[in-house]
Order: C-alpha cells, then structure tokens, then sequence
C-alpha cells in the first residue's frame, strides 16, 4: 500500500513546486526551530577509554565530537513533509491563513524518482519518522555513527508533535541540484552562505498523488491549478476542498470530480 505524504504549501510556493515538478530541500541549519539537528542534543562528556590510550586529551575528542556534529548539521539538507492533511494548525501557519494547498506525494514513487546524481554520500534520501520529547535526552556521541546522524536529525521538542513530520534526510546533495534565488544571484560567489541555497529534487508526475485546496484559497487560483495539474502533471491526481465541519473543529475534504472537459486537451 502506497505511503502518502503531505507537503502544506501557500500558493506562490504550491505553484512553484508543481510546475518545476521538484522538492525543496532545505539545509538543517536554515529550519524554523533553533533546537533542530543541533550539537548540543548530543552528549560529549563520556570518551570511551578506547579514545583516551593515546597521547590526544580528553577535552580534544570532545570539541572535535561536537564540532563533528555541527558540520554534519551544515552540510545537511532536508525535505518536511507530514503525515496528515487536515491539520487546523498547519493550513494557519503553512498556507497563509488557509489559502494555500496540500500536496499528498507518494513517498515509493519519489524514491523512484531520485535522479543518480542527488547525493554525494547516500544514493537516496534518507525517510525518517520525527520522534518527540519533551525533554533533551541526550543520548552520548560515541555511539553507533549511524544511530547517532537519526537522532540529530530526527529528534524535536513535543510542541511540534502535532505535525506528525517525516523527513527526507540528505546529506551533501550535489552541488549541480542546488539553485540560488534572484538576491543571491547579485551577490559575489565568494559572499554566499551555502546554507542558505536551497537544492531541488525533480519529481516524475506521478508522484503527485493529491491536492487539497485551502478552505479559504481563492477560486481564480484554485480553477487555475485544477486545470494545469490534470493536463501537464498527473490526469490521475485526485483533487480535494477542504470545508468546515459543522461538527467540530475539524477540517472535512470533499472530493472534486473530474469534468470532461478538464481533460480534452494536451
């Protein structure tokens, strides 16, 4: 059974990513939580013994550990996306005041789509599920490498539970996929903030599964992204309107039947 994903948009943005048909990665350093993939959810007091025959001090595999962690955190780049499509609070935040968009992907058919050239380390990205605490449990940085790049990379405070966040994890994607916004473009190449660009991963059609349509987006823009999307990305995408409950505080999507005529012409 195919794993749908969601990705909450406003509508500059909604229509930016389905007509580059790409993903947004974002490197860790730029995200809106100051606490995310940081060094200091790591603890560095314990060196193992092993570390400690040689002739380098404690105080060294220390600093070098935390610093170790803080290039891994620069050098990463990463793709939020949610579980669920009907969070109140995420259509507020994310879609303007609910006059934005989500897009449902599906997560085995963008997997499929990673072009060979993505990452310089890993292949594909890395999918892992936001685990939530409500304290830091820091957990020691001479553990396992690979249990210990999850944990930076998916651990967040419980405030942010309610938006059930999966991520796709690259880290060191290449250079050729990274594309500068218009302001960065008149700045010398020797004044760039790496971390600031952000790196695009096209999408075949199909991995565009669902729109939702905000409750309060507006019906110009809403006609407008029906049509493109049947026509030039997936004539099997299913679209949907979100409404109001009426009993509840709740978020009710409708489906929008497909009309002959949306899809006549190529």
């Amino acid at each position: 059974m195919a794993r749908i994903l969601y990705k909450y948009l406003d509508i500059t943005g909604a229509k930016c990513m389905i007509g580059n048909q790409n993903l947004q990665f974002t490197n860790a350093s730029q995200l809106n939580d100051p606490f995310d993939c940081h060094p200091k959810l790591l603890d560095y007091s314990s060196v193992p013994e092993r570390k400690l025959q040689g002739w380098i001090p404690e105080e060294w595999w220390k600093m070098k550990e935390e610093n170790d962690a803080l290039n891994l955190r620069n050098e990463t780049w990463l793709c939020s996306l949610s579980k669920i499509n009907d969070s109140i609070l995420m259509w507020a935040h994310y879609c303007y005041n609910h006059k934005g968009i989500c897009i449902g992907l599906d997560l085995d058919k963008i997997m499929e789509s990673v072009p060979p050239m993505f990452g310089s380390i890993y292949i594909k990205p890395i999918v892992l599920d936001v685990q939530y605490y409500n304290i830091i449990e820091r957990p020691s940085a001479y553990n396992s490498a690979q249990d210990i790049f999850n944990y930076q990379w998916q651990t967040k405070a419980k405030e942010w539970e309610y938006e059930q966040e999966v991520r796709l994890v690259m880290p060191k994607p290449s250079s050729i996929y990274a594309t500068l916004t218009p302001a960065q473009a008149k700045h010398p190449k020797e004044i760039w903030d790496w971390r600031e660009i952000h790196h695009y991963m096209p999408l075949k059609g199909e991995c565009f599964e669902s729109i939702y349509f905000g409750v309060n987006i507006d019906e110009q823009e809403k006609e407008k992204i029906i049509q493109f999307v049947r026509k030039k990305l997936n004539p099997h995408i299913n679209l949907y309107q979100m409404c109001v409950n009426a009993d509840a505080f709740r978020l009710q999507p409708e489906f929008i039947k497909p009309l002959n005529s949306d899809l006549s012409d190529d």
